[in-house]
């Protein structure tokens, strides 16, 4: 691809809405990448840990991806087929019962969505209420779920939800585990006020809950909670939906953030990295006895992307026919423990949050995490924050970054916070 230097951004300021984020803390064109690195249209490269908010566990434009997807597109292989059958569905379909539910027992039915996490979110709350008859839906503080009306009801975060513009109603928010402080049980909080016929809560059709909070600051719930609430679930007749839109897809360590639990989720919203490639994907697993909609019932054009399937095969193949790929994710996120400990360690008050490859520094607060994700972004690292406050520095490196690549980003990144946190001191 040739480079072009002419590229003027004006156009973004001149035509492009507000509401655009990202670019506003990585001020730059960019015009390619490839694995782990992304390049500006002046040739600059930067090392990726944002991985489009994890929708690219396996990098940029893997070659193999890319191949199948060039050979599909040239043979004049299907582009848009609504929910009709086509080889590349039954192909992918095959392949994700074949190497992942088979191998966990699951049983659980596809269904296609339209292509965005908040869709396939939509969907699981939109039938956990029809199959319950319930309407009230159990979220826990500091999720997020999308933007859309419903999944922004499920959203904890003020900011997000001060855009809706309407009432966010028909959600009942509990705390998610340790955000009252270590030393509050809040599944007990919990199990106390579903038990309270007078505690004001109608009877749940659902709970909904992330297993590592991924906008809300990486907190990640032990499998005692996890099971607690599954539990809980179960007594009260409520559907449980684990999203897995962030933190499934190998982010903490397996293909879903449940494996190794003792649960198993009704329904499991699915995205980002789903396709292979960073292609718009999604769907919700659903236990066969809750796949009660008639056909057409919950409908959208875009319910499934062709291109994704033949990606998403590939990807498949190429990571999770074997233990390989998840082994590598476990050395990976023991490296990133390191390195972000020796992060924690500059400053005062700072921990380590999350789990597998989807870890973070907690700085304590939004001022200085802003300040060492831009210093990064200035010596060649892209990286985001994340939390209420945004006060966590949030690593989501690709997980098919080579290791080498991956130990010089952390790196650059505690070189960004010994200058900040030697800045801060010096202000004080």
């Amino acid at each position: 691809m040739t480079t072009d230097t002419s590229i003027d951004k004006t156009i973004f300021e001149r035509r492009e809405s507000q509401v655009r984020s990202y670019c506003r803390s990585f001020d730059a064109v960019f015009d390619r990448a490839t694995g782990s690195t992304l390049f500006d249209a002046q040739g600059n490269s930067y090392t990726d840990f944002l991985a489009g908010c994890s929708s690219l566990n396996y990098g940029h434009n893997d070659p193999d991806m890319k191949a199948a997807l060039i050979a599909h597109i040239e043979g004049d292989g299907i582009a848009h087929a609504l929910d009709m059958y086509t080889s590349p569905k039954a192909e992918f379909l095959e392949t994700f019962e074949r190497l992942v539910l088979a191998p966990r027992g699951m049983d659980h039915r596809v269904m296609m969505t339209g292509p965005t996490g908040a869709n396939a979110v939509e969907a699981a709350i939109k039938l956990a209420r029809k199959v319950t008859g319930r309407t009230n839906v159990i979220a826990f503080t500091n999720g997020f779920h999308g933007m859309t009306l419903g999944a922004l009801s499920l959203t904890g975060n003020s900011g997000k939800r001060g855009g809706a513009g309407v009432p966010l109603s028909g959600v009942t928010h509990l705390p998610y585990e340790g955000s009252l402080g270590e030393d509050v049980d809040t599944l007990a909080i919990a199990e106390a006020m579903l038990d309270n016929g007078s505690s004001g809560i109608d009877a749940p059709a659902a709970f909904v809950l992330e297993l590592v909070q991924g906008e809300g600051g990486l907190t990640a719930a032990s499998r005692d909670w996890v099971e607690g609430i599954a539990r809980l679930a179960e007594k009260h007749g409520a559907k449980l939906i684990v999203d897995d839109i962030q933190a499934g897809v190998g982010r903490t360590g397996s293909f879903f953030s449940f494996d190794g639990m003792d649960i198993e989720p009704d329904m499991i919203p699915m995205a980002k990295s789903l396709s292979g490639f960073g292609l718009p994907f999604a769907m919700m697993l659903v236990k066969p006895e809750l796949d009660v909609w008639k056909p057409a019932e919950h409908n959208g054009t875009f319910r499934g992307n062709t291109h994704a399937f033949v990606t998403a095969k590939v990807a498949l193949e190429k990571f999770w026919s074997d233990d390989a790929f998840k082994d590598e994710i476990a050395e990976k996120a023991a490296v990133l423990t390191e390195g972000l400990q020796r992060i924690a360690d500059m400053i005062p008050g700072a921990g380590l949050k999350g789990r597998g490859m989807m870890q973070g520094v907690d700085v304590g607060n939004g001022d200085l995490a802003g300040a060492i994700c831009a210093e990064a972004f200035a010596r060649g690292l892209v990286i985001e924050t994340s939390g209420a406050e945004d006060e966590v520095v949030k690593v989501l490196a690709p997980l098919t970054t080579p290791m080498d690549q991956f130990k010089a980003g952390l790196g650059t990144l505690a070189e960004a916070a010994r200058s900040c946190a030697e800045t801060k001191l010096a202000a004080e």
